[in-house]
């Protein structure tokens, strides 16, 4: 499902316009990425948990050559699915 076909179902779920359901979407998406560049965690309770963590440097290889390469640290996303959504899909 790709965000075209997500807008398309929450339409037609809450009786909406294409427009509208985009416009939510939207709002939903910007709002979610704004708490997360503060360092918010947003819990959704029974669907999951979206945070950001820090991932440290390392050192890896380039896999063409063989070199030594260091890989800088770098803030990530993280998802954890709540417990409902997970007794979903089982």
């Amino acid at each position: 499902m790709n965000k075209a076909d997500l807008i398309e179902n929450v339409a037609k779920a809450a009786e909406l316009t294409k427009v509208q359901a985009s416009t939510a979407l939207d709002t939903v998406l910007t709002s979610i990425e704004k708490s997360l560049k503060k360092g918010d965690k947003i819990t959704l309770v029974g669907f999951g948990t979206f945070s950001v963590s820090v991932r440290k440097a390392r050192e890896g290889r380039n896999p063409a050559t063989g070199k030594k390469i260091k890989i800088p640290k770098k803030k990530v996303v993280r998802f954890k699915a709540g417990k409902a959504l997970s007794e979903k899909l089982n």
